[in-house]
């Protein structure tokens, strides 16, 4: 109650507390997909725990609160925080990794350990051959012969104009060409690979994102949409780019035309996303099949790859991630498509198990199948080049 000067008694004041708290549960509860506002209406089989027209701040911060956006959310953002973590490893790790792998699988290694105890018998141990080894790597300008080297470190004798040492210094030169040629040769370009990543982290992010604030508005949900549909065209466009880049790096006319042909698609297919009706429930079916269009647009640069280097190994293990990958995200269409596991019961997988969670999880697995090709490849051309 309040009295004639206009106070009013804490019993008063503690009930319009209540008031406000309770309007404000009230008010920001979930809902039933029946309440939801047509733009929020996607997937009739999850029946409830939705969140509709909130303000960002409840929004942003319903991703500590359980609905069935929860593990949408999650999913795509520990991915990010995955990518970024091998984003990290991969700046400072490959240069080293793919060294140090490419000289223990030579397989002369022994025979030329054998022959530079001979030219270098101040070398007491294989750790010596390492250091020698990034010492070269480092110090070695790419353009040296290989004899220029052997004279600073063979006996006087080699060069006293004899035919047999002669022969036999030609011989070691061609032998300790092929050990060090790969690791005084500049690594390939990174850039195709970082493009990949960047391109996965953002798909990641802005799915996330977009999955988390939706629902505060119809123009924020259409706007999210549409970047979460140019970061699916990001993720499958850059995706190409290491596959393209590494296999033909080596004949530049078709290395040019894959690339240049996934990039005008990845732009059309954004464009096209800017139209209202794309992202309709009706539309489901021809998102899927657009953005799994672009994927499939892959085979031919891999065939091709196949055919160029039919015997080189390197090529076969691409593939091989390449086609895992093919079926992580091929699966992940088909379940985002088909809408399972929820059409067959609607309302029991609100909260956990519906398709949009299995699409992003499968999606997070086919992007690492081809971080690990993208691995592959970046050996491949360090060790051989062009």
């Amino acid at each position: 109650m309040c009295n004639q000067s206009g106070q009013c008694s804490s019993r008063s004041r503690n009930k319009q507390g209540k008031g406000k708290r309770l309007w404000k549960k009230v008010k920001y509860q979930l809902v039933e997909y029946h309440s939801l506002p047509g733009y929020l209406r996607d997937n009739e089989y999850i029946q409830g725990h939705y969140r509709a027209n909130w303000p960002l701040k409840q929004a942003f911060f319903s991703i500590f609160s359980i609905h069935n956006e929860t593990l949408n959310v999650w999913t795509h953002l520990i991915g990010f925080f995955f990518f970024l973590c091998l984003t990290i490893y991969t700046a400072k790790k490959v240069p080293e990794v793919v060294d140090l792998h490419s000289i223990q699988h030579l397989p002369d290694l022994h025979k030329m350990h054998a022959d530079l105890m001979t030219c270098l018998p101040s070398l007491p141990d294989m750790s010596d051959l390492h250091k020698l080894r990034e010492e070269l790597r480092t110090s070695m300008p790419s353009g040296w012969h290989i004899l220029e080297l052997l004279s600073n470190c063979l006996p006087d004798r080699f060069f006293s104009g004899n035919q047999t040492d002669a022969s036999v210094l030609h011989n070691m030169t061609d032998e300790l060409a092929n050990v060090i040629g790969p690791f005084i040769r500049r690594p390939v370009t990174r850039w195709p690979f970082f493009a990949y990543l960047g391109g996965a982290m953002f798909c990641l992010l802005a799915s996330s994102i977009c999955h988390l604030i939706s629902c505060h508005s119809e123009r924020c949900s259409y706007i999210m949409l549409r970047v979460d549909y140019a970061g699916i065209a990001s993720l499958i466009s850059t995706s190409f780019y290491p596959l393209v880049y590494y296999s033909f790096m080596c004949h530049p006319f078709f290395r040019n035309l894959y690339m240049g042909f996934i990039t005008v698609l990845a732009i059309a297919t954004v464009m096209f996303s800017l139209l209202p009706q794309f992202e309709k429930p009706e539309f489901r079916t021809i998102r899927a099949v657009l953005f799994s269009g672009m994927g499939l647009s892959g085979i031919l640069p891999i065939l091709h790859k196949n055919i160029l280097y039919w015997n080189q190994p390197a090529a076969i293990h691409t593939t091989g991630y390449e086609l895992l990958m093919g079926m992580f995200y091929a699966l992940g269409a088909l379940v985002y498509a088909t809408r399972v596991p929820e059409r067959w019961m609607p309302g029991k997988f609100d909260i956990a198990g519906h398709s949009h969670q299995l699409f992003h999880i499968l999606v997070v697995a086919g992007a690492y199948s081809h971080y690990r090709a993208g691995l592959v490849y970046l050996q491949w051309r360090d060790f051989e080049g062009c």
